[in-house]
């Protein structure tokens, strides 16, 4: 599926396709929360490196956070003017990039179920709104976004 996602203020635009479009991990850490999480947490997806897209690079800029006292590689993307959150690039897994689903601007399949994890950071004044179906986790799920998108036969080609 082709994802088209931009920053508010419209500086940058991008795009990638994606075989893991379903906007359903929903992350509760300190650093989603606090870098793009309007509701108290963050959602990500999953989409090939090889065709991602950017126009506006000039206006990004990167944050890695601080995990247990080390610079985390993980590079958090988002404009340098409106703060937008957009995606997150990880070298340790080249083929791979992250956009927020906030950042998307196509229409984005429902998930039939959601995975709701790093728990154990959630703030209390946050609700999860976890369904029967949801699996909630206090860290991270041994399930990647691919195997659960397997799983449910979910693969967008």
């Amino acid at each position: 599926m082709l994802l088209k996602g931009s920053c508010h203020c419209g500086a940058v635009k991008f795009q990638l396709e994606s075989k893991h479009p379903y906007p359903f991990n929903i992350c509760y850490c300190s650093i989603c929360r606090k870098t793009a999480g309007g509701g108290g947490y963050a959602i990500n997806l999953a989409g090939e490196y090889e065709t991602f897209t950017v126009e506006g690079k000039e206006h990004i800029a990167t944050y890695n956070a601080m995990i247990e006292g080390k610079k985390s590689q993980a590079q958090r993307n988002f404009c340098k003017h409106c703060a937008s959150a957009l995606w997150l690039y990880d070298p340790r897994w080249p083929a791979l990039v992250h956009p927020f689903a906030s950042a998307i601007d196509s229409p984005l399949p429902i998930p039939p179920e959601k995975t709701h994890l790093m728990l154990a950071s959630k703030q209390e004044w946050v609700e999860t709104h976890a369904t029967a179906k949801d699996q909630c986790f206090q860290q991270y799920p041994k399930e990647s976004i691919a195997q659960w998108h397997q799983r449910l036969n979910l693969e967008k080609q």
